[in-house]
Formats: structure tokens, C-alpha cells, sequence
């Protein structure tokens, strides 16, 4: 048939109501500052000499990401917010969403090897040097990127193969998967079925080594006979554990059913907590559980 050629898209956002924009903009501007600030902290404290462990390593590359993933979306749904122009090139929709992608399939591998992290912490304290050294770290970190990047590539070249013959209105505030597939004019249930099996390859599978390291983790605590050694060990994979639940629950409501239009409303709630929320939560999450991290901030401040 006639397809139309897009050389642009228009973003919906997050709302249509006009008198709720100025609102969204200043709670959302307040949320990517503490993002922003939170982070950085986490980045400049963990540097610090008494916090040179591999899990402090891990956090300031996850304190990093998600400073990179609140940056990719927030700051043009913030000018999209207060502009009547939300329109965003083809180039800068396929960009946005390559970026989106790699930097989420990347924080899960790196949640994974944070997971493993914690096992060897607990499960074998006398080797832990040994087995988490900072070449093993390191080569941790490299592969959660360039298995995100795989992830990220293939992705965003299905997406875009896809023929989207209109409309160019996105019903989201950026460039992602599910609106993108509602836009195609062609039958998406292959494309679909293959989400579907990423979406459990990216998601599940690190979600499955990390509940693995936690049912060894937790067999090992109950071995502890003092109470107050068992409570220290488990407060300090806690906060681990509470991210992993927020980035598994908001990602798997998102990408499970990726054509759903009567959802896309939810998904948006979703995506924000995702891309928005989350990120700001990391380093209080992180840091007010850890003596550690507080007296450090405080020395540093």
C-alpha cells in the first residue's frame, strides 16, 4: 500500500490537560534535580579511599546509569512540557530509543553482578578478595555493557524495520518500544512474541541468578548465630534486594504487552517511575541503609 514516509514523530507526553503542565514541569524539574544531585554525591563519596570495595565500585556504575537514563528522557519531556512544538526527528527517536534500552538491559546484567557480589560477600567472606578482585569487576561492568548493547542494537533495529505508516503521534512522553509497535500498520504478533522472549532473556533471567544468589544468601544468614550479625548482613543486601523488586515490577508491566493500547495510560505511569523516579531512589536507598556511605557524606560535606 501507500505508506507514508516519517521523518518526524510527535510526542503526546504525559498529559493532555493543559492546566496540569506547569505542575508536571516543576514536580518533574524537582525530581530529576534530586536525581541529579543524589547521584553525584554517590559518585564523589564512593571514590573516597575507605569505600574502595567492589561494592561500592558497582554502585557508583549504577549511580552513573542512572543518572544517563533520567538524562535521555527527562530533560526534552521537560521542554516539551512548557513548548508547543514536541515534535522529535527520526534520528533522534531511533538515538533516544537505542539509549534507553542499552542503558536499562545494561542495569540489570549490573544488577545481577551486584547480586553475585553480595553471595560471595556472604557465602565465601575469606575468598571474597580473591574471587571479586578488580579485574573480575571490571570485566563485570564491560560485559553488562556489551550485553546491553546487543540487547539494544537488535531491539532497535526490529522497532524500526517495523513499517510505521502513521500516525506520527506518539501517545508517550518519549521514544519507546510499546508506542512505537502501535504505530505499525502491519501485523506486530512475530515481533511481539520476540519482545516477549527478550523481555524474559533481559529481565527474568538476571532476576532468576539474582533470587538464586539470595536463597544461598539467606541460607548462610540463618547460620549466623549472632542476632546482631545476622541483621547486619541482611540490611546491607536489603537495599539491593528493593531495587531489584522496583526495576523488575515497573519493567515487566511495561514490555509484556507491548500493543496494548488501553494500558498505554498505565505505561506511561510506568515508564515514568522507571526512568524518572527510580533513579532518584537509588542513593537514598543506598545510602541512608549504610553507615558506611553517611559518615563518609558527612566528611565530605
Amino acid at each position: 500500500g501507500n505508506h507514508t514516509l516519517l521523518t518526524e514523530f510527535i510526542l503526546s507526553g504525559l498529559s493532555s490537560r493543559p492546566e496540569l503542565q506547569h505542575l508536571l514541569f516543576f514536580t518533574i524539574c524537582f525530581v530529576y534535580s534530586m536525581t541529579l544531585i543524589g547521584n553525584l554525591l554517590i559518585c564523589v563519596v564512593t571514590v573516597h579511599p575507605t569505600l574502595h570495595t567492589p561494592m561500592y565500585f558497582f554502585l557508583r556504575v549504577l549511580s552513573f546509569l542512572d543518572i544517563s537514563t533520567a538524562s535521555v528522557v527527562v530533560p526534552k519531556m521537560l521542554v516539551n512540557l512548557l513548548s508547543e512544538d514536541r515534535s522529535i526527528s527520526y534520528l533522534g527517536c531511533v538515538t533516544q530509543l537505542y539509549c534507553v534500552v542499552f542503558l536499562a538491559a545494561t542495569e540489570w546484567y549490573l544488577l545481577a553482578a551486584m547480586a553475585y557480589d553480595r553471595y560471595v560477600a556472604v557465602c565465601h567472606p575469606l575468598r571474597y578478595a580473591a574471587i571479586m578482585n578488580p579485574r573480575a569487576c571490571l570485566s563485570s561492568v564491560l560485559l553488562s555493557c556489551c550485553s546491553g548493547k546487543v540487547v539494544s542494537v537488535v531491539q532497535t533495529a526490529w522497532v524500526f524495520t517495523l513499517p510505521l505508516c502513521g500516525p506520527r503521534r506518539i501517545n508517550y512522553f518519549f521514544c519507546d518500544i510499546p508506542p512505537l509497535v502501535v504505530l505499525s500498520c502491519t501485523d506486530t504478533s512475530l515481533y511481539e512474541r520476540q519482545l516477549i522472549s527478550a523481555t524474559v532473556l533481559v529481565i527474568f533471567t538476571p532476576f532468576c541468578l539474582i533470587l538464586l544468589s539470595y536463597a544461598c544468601i539467606v541460607s548462610s544468614i540463618l547460620k549466623i548465630s549472632s542476632a546482631e550479625s545476622r541483621h547486619k548482613t541482611f540490611s546491607t543486601c536489603s537495599s539491593h534486594l528493593t531495587v531489584v523488586t522496583l526495576y523488575c515490577a515497573s519493567g515487566t508491566l511495561i514490555y509484556l504487552q507491548p500493543k496494548s493500547s488501553n494500558s498505554q495510560d498505565a505505561k506511561k505511569f510506568f515508564a515514568l517511575i522507571y526512568t524518572a523516579v527510580i533513579p532518584t531512589l537509588n542513593p537514598l536507598i543506598y545510602s541512608l541503609r549504610n553507615k558506611e556511605v553517611k559518615e563518609v557524606l558527612i566528611r565530605v560535606m
